[in-house]
């Protein structure tokens, strides 16, 4: 079956059930302003869709405010301290991991909280996307006394609250093929993924409240990543049975 059928057929199925399935949309690495960044605050903007910008707090640029001015609908997440690799071989990179004592950790990721606050007053949410999306279990529950509300890595999630205090709202879909040539994964490869996790959670087999999360990095896109992320954008805006929605709204609790 087309991968794009695929989506639409179930986008049909939530609405058919009288059921919205919602979306959002993560981008990490984000340092300053740039062609790339703009292009992707352009995407989003001409359809009001919601973007979480995950921003190094040690690279953050003052000139990357600017752009963002004009993308009302952009809020701001903090993406670790400053994405260096501090796993041994033949560990995994990750920089949140617990070979470190967990107090200069946390030191770091509040010294990164609140530049980017200042530096992003009124945008800035205190969620905390790990730089490549891992962080030890030993650091999360020390989270919340850091200030921060939220956690977002990738793949579903266990819990929709793993520590008191913080939200758990995860990216399961990301079109760069990060194993092979780093470029487009395929249409095919990434709709598969957002139709499975849609799936699941329509029938029960995943958390229904965590929203569908697409995970881009606007600094490594190639042309078919551009294209078919306008598609998907476009695809979902105008179906009734999807919606995108902003982190902010996924972070509030289900009812």
């Amino acid at each position: 079956m087309d991968g794009w059928q695929g989506l639409d057929d179930e986008l049909d199925a939530w609405a058919g059930a009288g059921r919205v399935a919602s979306l959002w949309w993560r981008d990490d690495d984000a340092t300053g302003d740039g062609m790339a960044l703009r292009r992707l605050l352009t995407l989003v903007g001409g359809m009001r869709i919601p973007l979480a910008l995950a921003v190094i707090p040690a690279e953050a640029r003052a000139d990357l405010a600017d752009p963002l001015s004009t993308s009302p609908d952009t809020t701001v997440l903090q993406h670790g301290w400053n994405h260096s690799n501090r796993s041994l071989p033949p560990a995994r990179k990750a920089e949140l991991t617990a070979g470190r004592p967990w107090g200069e950790v946390m030191a770091e990721l509040v010294r990164g909280r609140e530049r980017l606050a200042a530096l992003f007053a009124g945008r800035f949410l205190p969620v905390m996307v790990p730089p490549w999306n891992r962080i030890d279990a030993q650091l999360i529950p020390h989270l919340p006394a850091a200030g921060f509300r939220g956690l977002s890595t990738c793949k579903a999630r266990i819990s929709a609250e793993p520590v008191p205090g913080l939200r758990q709202v995860n990216c399961h879909a990301d079109p760069v093929d990060w194993r092979g040539n780093r470029g487009f994964a395929g249409a095919e490869a990434v709709l598969r993924t957002i139709v499975d996790h849609l799936r699941a959670r329509r029938t029960g087999l995943a958390d229904a409240g965590e929203p569908t999360g697409i995970l881009t990095h606007h600094l490594v896109h190639d042309e078919p990543a551009w294209t078919f992320l306008a598609d998907l954008a476009a695809r979902v805006c105008r179906h009734a049975g999807g919606q995108w929605i902003s982190l902010g709204a996924a972070l509030e609790p289900t009812r």
